[in-house]
């Protein structure tokens, strides 16, 4: 079968898409597989694991995967370049490879002649390939940690620090947090030193102590190449540079705040988003998917995503995207940033110096024949008139809100003074979502459930039976860098507005109605959500205690 029919039998594609595909293929004169994936048809990730599967070799997704030194130590980069295959671990004997096509001979004759050992194939994503190709190899030659901890040996036996040496480690800090794949890096001042912590899947991890010496250095540095004021430093500031780094922009923005030690400093790492992912991949369990696929068919009206800042709401949104035709429906959208880049959507990213706001960006697209609208988030009162508006017109509207469940979004929404019977009329549904870290396959353990973590999990009187005996935990290996953890889900609830409800929200009824009704609708809560994905051995109990009340 040809490539566009074997992913349409799997529901991947459709047949108009695949036509629109090929006519732009006829102009571009790109293969087949690279056309979808510019459109943002499908991902590579998915064709990678559809070839995988009518070859009948696993497949392996190297965004949850940490390659294994000792592994591509023993393979030169060309060669693995040239032949086509990434060395991932070496286990007893053999040395397990990856390649981006299943009959690539090749590749395992030159693995198993320089190794030595017997070859085991997995299928990665070709985009994935060459990413995970160029950052082993980067950092195998060029080791940060090491040369951090190099340089700290320096500033502690050096009399006067060199600003030269200050501003490389300045830059091996920054690169060290795009090595873990940290969200956020954190600069710390304290009495004697500078503490630097990365966060990373969501939990900070520590990550160096550097003499206070370098601290002057480092934050001058910083402050400099975000174009901020190097001398104040009573007031807190914002800022932001882009760095390019292998093949990858990143886009740094800065958070100074003075303290009692000096200033802080906070670097959120945007590397642009990774692969899309469909609504099946994000975790929610089957039933919310078919929700969720349901909801974003609807003509017109609300739909919310709630949570914390870093639970993944931005991906569901474009997972949602990605059930909408965007063939036949106009799509448009206003981000901050945008993070994912979509062919046939109309995308747009805030620009406050200019005054360009979620607001104004509402208003300008009723001018624009919208079918769908996409609102980064709801952060005011105009923003959340114009939802509205835009709703009860005829209009399917996709935003976020800040709220701790989906049950007190509505009270959140009503703070911005919008019209109860309106809000009623126009709201579909609302999501929240966190996102969980997930056990290493390779290393979780099985144990007992104690009464002490039954206690903690706390959900007397939540319509669950919790008759958890044993349950998983983490145990730290090398395949999960020694965290027990490899990737994250999600957990979330889904609030569909029925009749019942819209009468609650319309007569301004209490939110233990609106909570009732929403159970009663078939809502499974948050915690009950966590403790389903323990019962499927994904997560453990401290992740759900530590994340979800």
């Amino acid at each position: 079968m040809k490539l566009g029919d074997i992913l349409i039998e799997k529901g991947l594609l459709t047949k108009d898409r695949l036509e629109l595909a090929l006519a732009h293929q006829k102009v571009t004169g790109s293969l087949l597989g690279e056309t979808l994936i510019k459109l943002g048809f499908v991902s590579s990730a998915e064709i990678a694991r559809t070839l995988a599967g009518q070859s009948g070799v696993p497949f392996i997704d190297l965004a949850e995967y940490n390659i294994a030194e000792d592994a591509i130590r023993l393979v030169p980069k060309e060669v693995a370049e040239k032949t086509g295959f990434i060395p991932l671990r070496l286990t007893d004997g053999a040395i397990e490879i990856g390649v981006t096509n299943p009959s690539n001979i090749q590749a395992i004759d030159t693995a198993s002649r320089i190794t030595g050992r017997k070859p085991v194939i997995f299928m990665i994503d070709n985009t994935g390939f060459y990413e995970t190709l160029e950052r082993s190899y980067f950092f195998l030659e060029n080791p940060i940690q090491q040369n951090i901890l190099a340089t700290v040996n320096e500033i502690k036996s050096s009399p006067a620090v060199p600003a030269a040496m200050v501003a490389e480690l300045a830059q091996n800090l920054i690169m060290e947090g795009i090595r873990r794949k940290a969200t956020d890096i954190h600069i710390s001042p304290a009495a004697d030193t500078l503490n630097v912590f990365y966060r990373v899947d969501g939990v900070l991890q520590y990550g160096f102590c550097i003499p206070r010496a370098a601290q002057a250095g480092i934050v001058s540095r910083i402050k400099v190449m975000s174009m901020l004021d190097i001398s104040e430093q009573r007031l807190p500031q914002d800022g932001s540079f882009s760095m390019a780094f292998l093949n990858t922009k990143y886009e740094m923005r800065i958070s100074t705040t003075p303290t009692i030690y000096g200033e802080n400093i906070v670097l959120r790492v945007l590397a642009g988003a990774g692969q899309m992912i469909r609504i099946e991949s994000l975790g929610f369990d089957p039933n919310n998917t078919n929700q969720l696929r349901a909801l974003f068919q609807k003509p017109y009206g609300i739909i919310l995503i709630t949570g914390p800042t870093g639970s993944g709401k931005t991906t569901t949104l474009y997972a949602a995207l990605r059930e909408v035709n965007l063939i036949e429906r106009n799509v448009l959208t206003v981000e901050d940033p945008v993070e994912y880049k979509l062919s046939f959507v109309k995308q747009t990213s805030v620009n406050l110096k200019a005054g360009y706001d979620f607001a104004l960006a509402g208003r300008t697209f009723m001018r624009q024949d919208p079918d769908v609208m996409l609102l980064g988030e709801i952060r005011d009162e105009e923003t959340a008139k114009i939802a509205v508006r835009a709703s009860i017109t005829g209009h399917l509207v996709l935003s976020t809100l800040h709220t701790n469940d989906a049950v007190t979004s509505i009270p959140r929404l009503l703070d911005f003074k919008i019209d109860k019977f309106l809000l009623s009329t126009s709201i579909l549904a609302v999501i929240a979502q966190r996102l969980v870290r997930k056990l290493c396959s390779n290393c979780k353990e099985e144990y007992p459930v104690s009464e002490e973590e039954l206690t903690l999990l706390n959900v007397t009187g939540r319509g669950h039976d919790v008759s958890l005996k044993t349950a998983f935990r983490s145990k730290g290996c090398a395949m999960c860098n020694h965290t027990g953890y490899r990737g994250r889900t999600v957990v979330g609830e889904i609030m569909v507005v029925n009749d019942e409800i819209r009468e609650y929200i319309a007569s301004g009824a209490s939110l233990m109605k609106v909570r009732e009704a929403s159970l009663k609708n078939g809502m499974v809560p948050l915690k009950i959500a966590g403790i389903r994905k323990i019962e499927q051995e994904i997560t453990s109990i401290d992740e759900i205690v530590r994340l979800i009340d």
